[in-house]
């Protein structure tokens, strides 16, 4: 009965990015009794790791990198002498540290965080700033662009303003005759900006009657 060899069966890879002919290099080295012998037999070793990944050269200590493969391929148990200090075991043992994630409470999550900083600032302006007004309704119907991209169904424009008063503590009150942009017009596409040209009229008329002349 012949016997096969899954890869289920062998021993698991520390780095599989090299494949399994480098391990068993690895593997083979720390079978040698001379310590010479050893470390030309890891510098040979190191050669073939490094014309496998030969866009990596120019990087800043990348022997060193390789060397410190060459320390985890060998569960950090070869006997050589390493040329920059090798990684500790303990280093891929310890926990990654928790990163704090700021924590800020959105009122209405379908508008962002984002726009309630937008209609506090807006709220600021003095009602004599014409850009409160601008703003207002700038605000009003990305709004209502967002609400109808959360929530398929049709909104009342009285449903986005009672919001923006919400939202704005009472600070920012729409004029009453504000109407809104309409659904379509909402999510119309943006038409593609023309060919940018330095050249002027004059100059295109005259290299437009070039042309017919030839």
């Amino acid at each position: 009965m012949i016997e096969r060899d899954y890869n289920t069966q062998r021993k698991k890879m520390k780095l599989p990015e090299y494949g399994r002919s480098i391990h068993k290099m690895v593997d083979h080295i720390m079978q040698i009794e001379n310590r010479e012998e050893r470390i030309l037999a890891v510098k040979a070793v190191i050669d073939v790791m490094g014309m496998m990944y030969p866009y990596l050269r120019d990087i800043n200590e990348f022997k060193h990198k390789l060397w410190d493969h060459i320390a985890i391929m060998s569960d950090f148990k070869l006997d050589i002498d390493y040329p920059y200090d090798p990684p500790k075991p303990e280093t891929f043992i310890e926990k990654p540290r928790l990163i704090p994630y700021g924590q800020s409470d959105i009122k209405y999550r379908h508008y962002g965080k984002i726009m309630e900083n937008y209609i506090a600032a807006t709220a600021k302006l003095d009602d004599e700033n014409p850009a409160k007004a601008i703003n207002t309704e700038m605000l009003a119907n990305q709004m209502k662009k967002s609400y109808l991209v959360w929530n398929k169904d049709a909104v009342e424009d009285s449903k986005i303003l009672k919001d923006m008063v919400d939202l704005s503590r009472g600070k920012l009150i729409p004029k009453p005759d504000m109407h809104l942009q309409e659904v379509n017009d909402l999510f119309k596409p943006q038409p593609k900006k023309g060919r940018i040209t330095t050249m002027s009229s004059n100059q295109s008329n005259m290299s437009n009657q070039s042309r017919k002349r030839k």
